[in-house]
């Protein structure tokens, strides 16, 4: 063989090596497994509501509070790996957003409402992606 050939055909593999690489990759990310996990911390949730709603001095830590608590819960069910987590996931998730709120004025409430609530750790903190909202899915037939 010369050595044309062997370029030739070292070229195509290392296209199908970096073409394999990508395909790999793309469901990962789409997945959250390229950004660890949930991807937001706390911290970062109550940042992102401060941004939307303007929180005061004194609404911070009690935020603060209510997502670290909730992200214990969610973290301890995930350890365990208990069978209604998505269940409990979305009681959760309501009831946090119920007690938020309940610290907010009334226009800070309005901001609050009109944030987006699907999507990973978005906004006000929506659970899961489209029609998280609903309940959970009917096991097939046997």
């Amino acid at each position: 063989m010369n050595m044309k050939m062997i370029r030739r055909y070292a070229m195509r593999a290392g296209a199908v090596a970096m073409c394999s690489a990508a395909l790999c990759t793309v469901p990962m990310m789409a997945q959250g497994g390229g950004g660890g996990g949930r991807g937001m911390t706390p911290d970062m949730q109550v940042a992102n509501l401060d941004k939307a709603v303007t929180l005061t001095d004194d609404q911070k830590p009690k935020v603060l509070a209510i997502y670290t608590a909730e992200a214990k819960a969610r973290q301890d069910m995930m350890t365990a790996q208990d069978p209604d987590m998505r269940t409990k996931f979305m009681a959760m998730r309501t009831k946090d957003r119920a007690d938020i709120r309940a610290l907010l004025t009334p226009d800070q409430q309005t901001k609050f409402d009109a944030m987006p609530q699907g999507g990973r750790g978005g906004g006000g903190g929506g659970q899961g992606g489209p029609g998280a909202g609903g309940p959970p899915p009917a096991a097939p037939p046997q």
